[in-house]
């Protein structure tokens, strides 16, 4: 019943339970559709024939289950499996329906196609996969192996190598029998809490190919899984040339007893190892079901060898194995060599010689001279033999084998560059066989350098230190409390894990040092490059929580600290609107906000608030990000810039990580916008001052906005720096205003602008006219600009109002004031004209660009304009605000004599008085700030200190 009702998109549903013929009626956008039992035998009919009802079993069913809706409406579906995976690159797979479509309204008619829409297995925002799961029946799978084949018989292959057949008994005469016990319990420790770590990881979620590199990246991140897939695919490789180095002298040893000598042993063993290499890669390249097949036989023969082995140490000694010191079991040796004898043997150096065996690594080089003891205990000497054979044979198939897979999943992750070409696969099992090929080459290089002995104690601490790793891993993921960390398997513990690292990173120092520390160089090397190149991939990495984490706990305890003068830090919100089309106003605030203080990026919709996506909300920040610009991004709608900005003030910040001053550009089109428009602009400003804000506003010649023309060649805050062909493929929308909103639909530009915050200054001067007590905001801005590199031998430079007479005090006293702030000014200049009278043609040009805004001569009486219109002067209003405006207008005549040269101008902004019309503000804005080819600064604080001189 359920299943059917939910065919139909009900919004209301009125169900008469006590009627027999089961009728209904359901209410869809107001009109009723009757719906009677016919019909909904008929939908049951569908839906059966969709996987609703009956039996779901096989491949098939699963494929129906997919599209069987909820509950609640007809395109709406129930959980399944496939929804929760992650898409891979050139497969189609089954998703929900997007919330988009769910919230779509549907009339009659498309009610009814979508219900019969079920029949034939289709909804919408889902796409159809018969095709596809008709070719995935048809494709051939691909080869899998179960625990045993796959897992066990590998890590027993791997961990039966030639050092437990050639080196045991050299490491039990040295060391003793209990210390050798020591030794072995020792490396089954590290090799047992890290096979727990394993565990967790890998039960974490599905671990695809890849293996250590694979679980180290996706759980550490691409920082620390780069290098170690590196160096792990780089050992895994060597190790086969160890393993076919350990298998060639055997034979060569066996040649030369019999007096077969192919050239000399140096060359023979290179001979042999060529010939063994090239045999292996041929059943590698076979595929993995003939290398699995390989491994059984290897397998097999290894337990017959342990089973001749066992045998023969019973069967009593002859007298060539007694002259060999072989005796069988006996009490008195046996208590005799519990202990080593003095001076004799040294701990550590066999525990490193021994360990090597517990990771799978070092079949060995120079193993022939223990061969014959060995054999001598057997039952059969052959079977020994083909023992030691099969060890370092399969030990090198495996490593053959394991290292392209790693690094096919690496060079698949894109993370160092010109390794892409190995990233390719073939066949049902995507075999990497141009991995194959680079490998066989590595170790055909290192079978032919003949003596591996320095190189295999770096070998070593390369798996010694993926053990750490892992076990870090582990332990890091523990840590973070990630909801993400949800591994199936319980049986370990962090601290456990954080040993195991340890002990692994002790160990690598004990097998060799001096190889340890080159494995860190490179490893530090490669986690560098990482670090640089910044790779865009996102794996949930347990750095990721951890950064959360410390974010999280900084910010609430910071919570917790008083504010202070002297921690005082401009934390800016920047209506920046979409930030690639004001590049110069991103990058004058990131210059002195960067690595100190908060700066957020704010986009204000005011039209179209649906247009923007996620997408282009991610590519933003990655254009932040490549500009070197440490800023967040937030998108906001809004009616308007007042309420957008007002909301973004009220609830923007974290904590004490809150804004504390508003920063955006200079309305540039203030007079021929609409005056709903700037009087919205300077009611925002108001707000700014109610909120306890300070506030700033940068005016350049040509504006800020680059959305028209992107490439600006006649402004000097602007240089090309792409030819004129490039420039001309540039998309731009919107209009010239400076405000922080524009069109939602806008792209990333496809070339660079680089702004004059971004160029050196060298020794031009920073301007600031300290016209008015602001707390100090008008002094810090500047001198935080002077602590950046391309502002630093900028000098700065001091204007104050005074009168002629007391020129010097007033000097004077600012310069004690400066140099109680401890800032580095080079000079101070006191204005003295002050009070002079404008040029007529400047105070003309002010008169022209208030004159649309005039109350006209038969509207001075009427009382209800004004309220209506509060941008509309009254000859009353000018001519009292009269002193006001010649003042601003002078004060622009002196910045622009004593500021030509300028690289930027700082002025103290004017508060905006409740009684001042919105024009005739905007027009003191104006007159302040033009006439100048370098930017300029409108600064104001809310008249609390930023500043102090004093230590407490």
């Amino acid at each position: 019943m359920g299943h059917t009702l939910s065919k139909l998109n009900a919004r209301n549903i009125n169900i008469n339970s006590q009627e027999p013929q089961m009728s209904y009626t359901v209410h869809f956008e107001n009109a009723p559709l009757n719906v009677n039992r016919t019909e909904r035998a008929t939908e049951m009919r569908h839906v059966s024939k969709s996987g609703t009802t009956g039996t779901s079993e096989g491949r098939q069913g699963s494929q129906q289950d997919a599209r069987r809706p909820s509950l609640y409406s007809t395109i709406d579906v129930v959980p399944q499996l496939d929804f929760y995976a992650k898409t891979i690159v050139g497969q189609q797979r089954r998703c929900r329906p997007s919330l988009e479509v769910l919230r779509k309204s549907f009339d009659d008619g498309d009610t009814a196609s979508n219900a019969e829409g079920l029949g034939n297995g289709s909804l919408p925002g889902i796409p159809d996969v018969e095709g596809s799961v008709e070719g995935a029946k048809n494709a051939k799978p691909p080869v899998r192996f179960g625990w045993v084949t796959g897992v066990m018989i590998r890590c027993m292959l791997n961990i039966w190598g030639v050092v437990l057949f050639l080196r045991l008994p050299t490491i039990t005469s040295s060391v003793g029998i209990i210390l050798t016990w020591v030794i072995i319990l020792m490396s089954v420790v590290i090799t047992s809490v890290t096979a727990l770590s394993v565990c967790a990881i890998a039960t974490n979620g599905r671990v695809k190919s890849g293996g250590t590199y694979f679980m180290i990246s996706r759980t550490l991140g691409p920082e620390v899984g780069g290098p170690i897939g590196m160096v792990f695919s780089f050992a895994n490789a060597i190790a086969c040339s160890l393993n076919t180095v350990g298998f060639a002298e055997t034979v060569q040893k066996l040649l030369k007893e019999h007096d077969a000598i192919i050239v000399d042993d140096m060359n023979d063993v290179r001979i042999i190892g060529l010939i063994t290499v090239t045999v292996l890669l041929l059943i590698s390249m076979a595929g993995m079901e003939w290398e699995s097949k390989s491994q059984i036989i290897f397998f097999l023969v290894l337990m017959v060898t342990f089973a001749n082995y066992l045998v023969g140490t019973f069967l009593p000694p002859t007298p060539e194995k007694q002259a060999r010191g072989i005796f069988g079991y006996h009490r008195e040796i046996f208590m005799e060599n519990l202990l080593p004898e003095k001076g004799d043997g040294d701990f550590f150096n066999q525990f490193a010689i021994f360990f090597p065996s517990a990771i799978g690594i070092l079949a060995g080089a120079n193993i022939s001279g223990d061969l014959k003891a060995l054999t001598m205990v057997s039952g059969v000497e052959p079977i020994i033999i083909a023992g030691i054979f099969a060890a370092s044979l399969s030990s090198a198939l495996g490593f053959l084998v394991s290292a392209p897979k790693v690094f096919q999943c690496l060079c698949r992750d894109n993370i160092y560059p010109y390794i892409g070409f190995f990233a390719k696969g073939y066949g049902k099992n995507d075999e990497p066989y141009r991995g194959y090929i680079l490998v066989y080459f590595i170790a055909l290089a290192f079978i032919l350098i003949g003596d591996l002995d320095l190189v295999a104690p770096v070998i070593s601490n390369f798996f010694l230190c993926s053990y750490a790793l892992i076990n870090f891993s582990c332990f890091h993921a523990s840590t973070t409390n990630s909801p993400g960390w949800r591994p199936s398997f319980r049986y370990y513990n962090r601290w456990v894990a954080l040993f195991g690292a340890v002990v692994s990173v002790v160990v690598m120092f004990m097998l060799t040092w001096e190889a340890a520390l080159i494995t860190f160089c490179i490893l530090l090397f490669l986690f560098g490059y990482v670090i640089y190149k910044k790779p865009e991939v996102n794996w949930g990495s347990s750095v990721q929580a951890s950064t959360y984490n410390m974010a999280l706990s900084y910010s609430v305890s910071l919570s917790a600290v008083e504010d202070h003068v002297k921690n005082y830090r401009p934390q800016c919100l920047v209506l920046t609107g979409p930030p690639v089309v004001r590049p110069a106003l991103v990058d004058f605030v990131g210059s002195f906000t960067k690595n100190i203080s908060l700066m957020i990026c704010a986009d204000i919709l005011m039209e179209d608030k649906t247009a923007l996506t996620q997408r282009s909300t991610d590519n933003i920040v990655k254009w932040l990000n490549l500009r070197k610009v440490r800023s967040f991004y937030t998108v906001l709608n809004g009616d308007s810039l007042r309420e957008g900005t007002k909301t973004l003030m009220q609830s923007t910040g974290l904590g004490k990580l809150k804004p504390n001053l508003l920063v955006m550009g200079f309305k540039t089109n203030w007079r021929g916008c609409s005056p709903y428009s700037m009087e919205d602009y300077v009611n925002t400003i108001h707000d700014t001052f109610d909120a306890n804000y300070g506030i700033c506003i940068l005016r350049m010649l040509d504006g800020l906005d680059m959305t028209n023309d992107m490439f600006c060649a006649d402004n000097a805050a602007f240089k090309q720096d792409k030819s004129p062909e490039q420039q001309s493929n540039n998309d731009s929308t919107g209009d010239n205003s400076d405000l922080g909103n524009c069109q939602p639909d806008h792209h990333i530009p496809s070339c660079e602008i680089s702004t004059v915050f971004q160029t050196k200054q060298g020794k031009k001067t920073i301007d600031v006219y300290w016209i008015s007590d602001d707390g100090g905001l008008t002094l810090l801005i500047p001198y935080l600009l002077t602590r950046r590199k391309r502002w630093r031998h900028s000098k700065v430079r001091v204007f104050l109002v005074g009168q002629q007479q007391t020129i010097e005090e007033d000097r004077k006293e600012m310069v004690i004031l400066l140099q109680r702030f401890r800032l580095d000014v080079d000079d101070v200049i006191v204005i003295t004209d002050s009070e002079h009278q404008p040029m007529a043609k400047n105070l003309e040009r002010f008169e022209k660009s208030i004159a649309p805004f005039r109350l006209k001569s038969g509207e001075h009486g009427n009382d209800i304009v004004q309220p209506e219109s509060p941008w509309r002067v009254s000859d009353e209003v000018l001519e009292s605000l009269r002193m006001k405006s010649e003042r601003k207008v002078h004060l622009n005549e002196i910045i622009c004599r004593n500021s030509r040269q300028a690289a930027l101008v700082i002025v103290s902004m004017p508060v905006p008085q409740s009684d001042c019309p919105s024009s005739l503000y905007m027009a003191w804005l104006d007159a302040l700030t033009c006439g100048l080819h370098c930017p300029v600064v409108l600064i104001r604080g809310n008249q609390q200190n930023v500043l102090t001189f004093d230590c407490q």
